[in-house]
């Protein structure tokens, strides 16, 4: 599946008319299927942005961002707090950034929250703790007993998201949905996680029929973990929609939808990008 390109976005030059076309999107989605746009939490996928255009997002007033990758989490993540932290305590160091984007009608927000979106080696797990306030890809048992170690060392609680993998393809990671249900049930037995939720992904190459299949699949199992009181009662997170199909995602009860190409342009040499 290749990026959707709408004709507003075909015309959009700015990352603030991108960032405000993609809100008004998600809106008129969110309409669309009877819900509230203010119940759609938009991240704002980094792995191809620039970091000024993460800076800019940050001024615009954006609060969740989401990255693939343990390393430019944390170098994202640390350049972010270090901008915000220059604003709070020496204001004056950062006037030259923000008269550069002096038409930006919004202020930078008190704090992120980062995401952990891509696949989670268990090598790099304690580094993305430290980072990202979600971790949306626990895809494994093994990925999840890691995270609890780490989360007894900190005695913190990581909340998390079960990673499922709805549309049965051999290349992508995530718990077969057959046996998402016995992972979710050992992982509520893990006194530091917190099950919050459900994340999926489409097939990059789906058809739309084959896209609801998927998005369907995912709610179906999102609800009975929900019914069933997983996470002490706060899995409420449904993860699913990027920048080509997250309308439909939307339709099909998504909560959290995540969008980069949209937002900060397809990397170069790239047509296909579909965060």
């Amino acid at each position: 599946m290749t990026v959707e390109t709408t004709p507003e976005h075909a015309a959009a030059d700015t990352l603030q008319e991108r960032y405000a076309i993609v809100k008004q999107r998600i809106a008129d989605a969110a309409r669309s299927a009877g819900r509230d746009p203010r119940e759609i939490i938009l991240v704002a996928v980094t792995k191809h942005a620039e970091p000024e255009d993460i800076l800019e997002l940050v001024h615009m007033g954006h609060q969740d961002f989401g990255e693939n990758r343990v390393q430019q989490l944390a170098q994202r993540a640390g350049m972010v707090n270090e901008y915000l932290d220059r604003r709070r305590t020496t204001p004056s160091a950062a006037r030259a950034h923000d008269q550069a984007m002096d038409a930006l009608d919004a202020q930078p927000p008190e704090r992120i929250r980062w995401h952990m979106i891509g696949h989670l080696q268990r090598n790099k797990a304690r580094r993305a703790v430290e980072h990202a306030r979600l971790i949306h890809s626990v895809d494994s048992f093994r990925l999840a007993e890691e995270l609890q170690a780490i989360g007894l060392k900190r005695e913190q609680i990581i909340e998390v998201l079960l990673q499922v993998n709805c549309s049965g393809e051999a290349s992508k990671n995530g718990v077969p949905l057959p046996a998402a249900p016995a992972v979710a049930d050992q992982i509520e037995q893990m006194a530091y996680l917190r099950l919050r939720g459900v994340m999926t992904m489409a097939p990059l190459e789906a058809d739309e029929a084959k896209t609801h299949f998927v998005f369907e699949r995912a709610r179906a199992l999102f609800e009975e973990l929900r019914n069933d009181g997983m996470g002490d009662g706060q899995c409420n997170i449904l993860s699913m929609g990027m920048t080509s199909d997250f309308a439909q995602a939307i339709e099909h009860g998504a909560n959290i939808v995540r969008i980069g190409t949209a937002i900060f342009g397809a990397p170069a040499g790239d047509e296909t990008a579909n965060n």
